[in-house]
């Protein structure tokens, strides 16, 4: 895959756990509101159907205001790579202002971790400056740790 720097926001991180866990963590609506925005924020709702033209909604609290976002599934490898976008929804229908499409990697590491990438591809320079300023390396590195927190409890 080829990355382009003005577009796309990348976070890698090596995570303590294994990928098939992070990934059902991915695409079970059991686990997802347990990672998936930074603390105190919550996911209130979310509905996932893990293939392609499926499903990815998420509704989240952010300090007592409800931010929807709404979206199909582009690709699905189990175990290996999700990609989901805001640029359609349901039904392929197209969105008035999609914002990204986010790209997930996971990949085997030493001794039972995973090399988890987060990729966050934008239409414009600038939709990507927006998200860099609303802080996508702390919060998605937030997601992130959590995501691995949870995970390791799972393995408990």
């Amino acid at each position: 895959m080829e990355l382009d720097p003005t577009l796309d926001l990348i976070l890698e991180r090596t995570v303590n756990a294994p990928r098939h866990l992070l990934f059902q963590c991915w695409t079970e609506e059991k686990h997802l509101p347990h990672f998936f925005v930074p603390r105190p924020h919550k996911v209130t709702h979310c509905r996932l159907d893990p293939r392609v033209g499926g499903v990815f909604e998420t509704t989240f609290d952010v300090d007592g205001q409800e931010m929807q976002n709404n979206g199909v599934y582009l690709e699905v490898i189990e175990n290996e790579k999700l990609v989901f976008t805001d640029t359609y929804t349901e039904g392929w229908k197209p969105a008035p202002d999609p914002f990204m499409t986010a790209i997930v990697l996971f990949e085997d590491a030493d001794s039972g971790k995973t090399k988890y990438t987060a990729i966050a591809r934008h239409r414009s320079a600038e939709k990507a400056d927006a998200h860099k300023a609303m802080g996508f390396y702390d919060g998605w590195g937030t997601v992130v740790t959590q995501l691995e927190e949870y995970a390791q409890g799972l393995m408990k």
